[in-house]
C-alpha cells in the first residue's frame, strides 16, 4: 500500500497551517516525522489520517483519494493511534482490541474464527496475552501503550499511524514502544508512521525521517542524510554535532550548552554549578 500526500494546504479555522505539502510514505519502513512545536507534522499526520480534511491538494492510498473512501475502507488500510487515546472506564485489555475488528463485522454478525486469531495475534505480538483480563486503567504506561498498538495491529492492516507514541512515558517505556514498532516492521513488514520529538530517538529507530519547519517539508531521507548541523541551526535553532553513534554508528546529535556558546562565556560555567549544588547538599 503506497501513501501519499499530495499539495497539501492545512488550517484551523482561519489559521493557516501547512502550505503545499507532498510526500510518499516509504512501504515496507519506519519514519518518523519531526520538527519543531507548531511546525505542522501533527497537523500533516492527522491529513494522512483523515483526521483532518485538507483545504487544497489530497491524500491518497493507492492512487485513490481518500476522501473518497468510506470510514471502513480507510479503517482496513490504515490503523490509527491519536496522541491522546482514552479507553472507556474499567476495560478490559483484549476488549479494548477487540475494538480493532470492528471494521470488519456486520451489525448483528458473531465474530469469525479470522477475528478471533487476530486478537490472539495482537495480544501475543504485544507481549500482553497474560494481561488480558486486566484492566486497561490499572496497567502502566508503557502497557497501556502496547495494549492501543495491540488494538491497532487487530484492524490487520499494512500501515500503523502513532502520533507521538512516547509522550507522557519515562525512558524505559520510550524505548519498549520504540523497540516494538521496529520488531514490528522487521518481522511483519509493517509501514510504520511515528511523530516524535527525540532526535536520536528518531535517528535510531527509523529508517526514513520527514523534517518540517513551517509547516512545509524542510529535508527528508535516510538518517544519516537528514541530520546535520546545519539542519539542527536552522530547523531547531540549535548548535549541534552530529556523530556516529559508538554502537550503531547511527547519528546522534550532540547539543551544545547555550551558557558555552554565548559570549563571554565559557565551559567553567559547568563545574560551577556542580559546587553550588555542592555546597547547598
Amino acid at each position: 500500500m503506497i501513501l501519499t500526500a499530495e499539495n497539501l494546504v492545512l488550517s484551523y479555522g482561519d489559521k493557516p497551517i501547512v502550505n503545499g505539502a507532498s510526500l510518499t510514505i516509504p512501504e515496507g519502513k519506519v519514519t518518523g516525522f519531526l520538527g519543531p512545536n507548531g511546525s505542522g507534522k501533527s497537523t500533516i499526520f492527522r491529513a494522512l489520517s483523515r483526521l483532518l480534511k485538507p483545504d487544497a491538494g489530497a491524500v491518497l492510498i493507492d492512487g485513490a483519494t481518500i476522501a473518497s473512501m468510506s470510514t471502513k475502507a480507510v479503517a482496513r488500510q490504515l490503523a490509527i493511534l491519536p496522541q491522546q487515546s482514552a479507553a472507556p472506564d474499567s476495560i478490559s485489555v483484549e476488549d479494548l482490541v477487540w475494538y480493532g475488528r470492528h471494521p470488519y463485522r456486520h451489525a448483528f454478525g458473531s465474530p469469525s474464527a479470522e477475528d478471533r486469531a487476530l486478537v490472539d495475534w495482537a495480544l501475543e505480538v504485544t507481549e500482553l496475552g497474560d494481561l488480558r483480563t486486566a484492566h486497561v486503567d490499572a496497567l502502566s504506561g508503557g502497557q497501556r501503550q502496547r495494549a492501543w498498538i495491540a488494538l491497532a495491529l487487530a484492524q490487520g492492516t499494512e500501515t500503523l499511524l502513532l502520533d507521538e507514541p512516547t509522550t507522557f512515558l519515562d525512558i524505559s517505556h520510550q524505548l519498549e514502544v520504540l523497540e516494538l514498532c521496529v520488531e514490528l516492521n522487521r518481522t511483519q513488514g509493517k509501514t510504520i508512521v511515528m511523530v516524535l520529538h527525540e532526535i536520536n530517538q528518531a535517528s535510531e529507530y527509523c529508517d526514513h525521517l520527514v523534517v518540517i519547519r513551517k509547516g512545509e517539508i524542510f529535508r527528508q531521507g535516510p538518517p544519516a542524510e537528514v541530520l546535520t548541523q546545519e539542519l539542527m541551526k536552522e530547523v531547531f535553532a540549535v548548535d549541534a554535532q552530529i556523530i556516529p553513534h559508538p554502537l550503531t554508528r547511527h547519528p546522534m546529535c550532540i547539543t551544545s550548552p547555550r551558557y558555552a556558546t554565548k559570549a563571554g562565556g565559557s565551559a567553567a560555567a559547568g563545574p560551577d554549578r556542580v559546587q553550588v549544588s555542592a555546597s547547598l547538599a
